[in-house]
């Protein structure tokens, strides 16, 4: 935590990294393109897959255990247990074609864009992973719009995008990989202003399950591109690339103010009554970190002047310390990645809040006498989400005030009781909010996922699934079945 009152990982920028995913095992802590279809259930193959096959035609890279290039960690230490039987460090679409023909129904297949990956579903136990980081490219388009490969990180895309004088509405994490985001639909800080970053997706390119290359679009395979806004990375296919229309890069005032012991309740009390009430401009969150007596900071931006920002945070209780600072854009994107972390280990949840909290002590009670590691994060929404209907993408809360983010950082040792002890306070707020969640922080033990993730979306994501992918290729522990 720094002074932002930010998490420095993944809190603001919901950050699945996961395309595609494949495992039955339950995690720790929990008990050259072909238009051919898909083969019959009836023929399926036998055996592994013929890995020095896969290797002779891939332009990238095949790792294998005991090779020196198979070495891999992922973000959260927490999930380091689990193994790949294989690695393909993929340099072309067609290369993740052939790796999806070669490994489809023989072994699980997972596919990795980013750094983080809230459930470890990114590393297959015993299957391929598909390491998609060298599919990065960035090209700003003529006209508004970007081409992105999937496995470029938000840091880089919004330094190339502020270079140009654009910018996207995604996360802040610069580690994050904007496949992941943009999947699970893509809550961030210029949300209320512009939308999540799944909203001005144009379209993508999709290696399907039956090793086909697709763009889906507005006009081509709509049902896919409707489902990839907001269905959750690992369900329909792996996305190899993006086109976004984007916006100019705008001029943004930071803010931090922290709070003495003893003020949360009231602060989110009114927190709640004043995002609801504020202008789009404005985006914040609220912070609470557990402890003996719970204390919490409000942050955000503000797309505007300082004079602007200081007259709406009026309406807060006064801080015991404020920060307040002007930004051009690609500014405002430092300060909220801050120093950046390689490595963090932690397990975590989510709720949505669709209406204020009765009684906001509830919630801060639920943050009573646990970890001073334990943070209850509250990103603030609706504004430019709550103007896109509930069915027109996948995304189904699309009226929700807030997002709330659990997030208990513990050592891998630990993990088990620490997921008991967040599971309690997402329980716990889910009696005050109801039983919804964000698929982009995805957790191996919601209850009611599937309902919880995409509430009225759900039939029409599991129609999609079936057209795409009927044999069940891209199938894991919380996948749309």
């Amino acid at each position: 935590m720094d002074r932002r009152g930010f998490l420095k990982v993944a809190g603001l920028a919901g950050a699945g990294a996961a395309l595609a995913a494949c495992t039955t095992t339950p995690p720790p802590g929990t008990g050259p393109a072909s238009s051919s279809p898909a083969p019959s259930s009836s023929s399926v193959p036998s055996g592994p897959p013929d890995w020095a096959a896969l290797k002779a035609r891939l332009n990238g890279r095949l790792a294998l255990p005991g090779g020196d290039d198979f070495a891999y960690r992922g973000f959260n230490p927490v999930w380091d247990s689990r193994r790949p039987a294989a690695v393909a460090r993929v340099a072309s679409a067609a290369d993740v074609q052939a790796c999806v023909e070669a490994a489809r129904r023989r072994v699980p297949v997972a596919a990795r864009s980013g750094g983080h990956s809230y459930a470890g579903y990114s590393t297959p136990e015993n299957g391929l992973q598909i390491d998609l980081r060298d599919l990065a490219g960035i090209e700003v388009l003529p006209g508004d719009r970007v081409r992105i490969g999937a496995g470029a990180p938000l840091g880089e895309v919004s330094r190339v995008l502020a270079a140009s004088g654009r910018c996207l509405p995604t996360g802040t994490c610069p580690s994050v990989g904007v496949a992941g985001l943009t999947l699970g639909g893509g809550i961030g800080v210029l949300a209320r202003k512009y939308g999540l970053t799944c909203d001005p997706l144009v379209s993508a390119q999709v290696v399907t399950a039956d090793g086909r290359l697709v763009t889906a679009s507005a006009d081509e395979e709509p049902d896919l591109f409707w489902a990839l806004r907001g269905g959750g990375g690992g369900n329909f296919g792996i996305v190899t690339e993006f086109v976004f229309s984007t916006v100019p890069a705008p001029e943004v005032t930071v803010f931090s103010l922290e709070y003495s012991a003893g003020a949360t309740a009231d602060v989110l009390g009114a927190w709640q009554t004043w995002i609801a009430q504020a202008p789009n401009e404005l985006w914040s969150n609220l912070n609470i970190r557990g402890g003996a007596q719970p204390t919490c900071r409000v942050g955000g931006c503000f797309v505007g002047s300082a004079g602007g920002l200081s007259s709406l945070l009026s309406g807060l209780p006064a801080p015991a310390g404020r920060f307040l600072e002007p930004r051009s854009y690609s500014g405002a994107v430092q300060y909220f990645a801050g120093t950046g972390v390689h490595h963090e280990s932690f397990v975590a949840s989510s709720r949505m809040v669709r209406e204020p909290i009765g009684d906001p002590a509830q919630a801060v009670a639920l943050m009573n006498g646990r970890s001073d590691e334990s943070y209850l994060i509250f990103d603030g929404l609706r504004g430019a989400v709550a103007d896109v209907k509930q069915d027109a993408t996948a995304f189904p809360h699309r009226t929700a005030l807030a997002s709330a983010q659990i997030y208990f950082k513990t050592p891998p040792a630990g993990a088990t009781e620490t997921a008991r002890a967040m599971g309690q306070v997402r329980d716990g707020l889910g009696a005050l909010v109801g039983d919804t969640g964000y698929v982009n922080y995805i957790d191996p033990q919601m209850p009611q996922w599937a309902e919880a993730y995409y509430g009225g979306n759900l039939a029409r994501l599991r129609d999609v699934a079936a057209k795409y992918d009927p044999d069940k290729v891209f199938a894991f522990a919380q996948s749309v079945r």
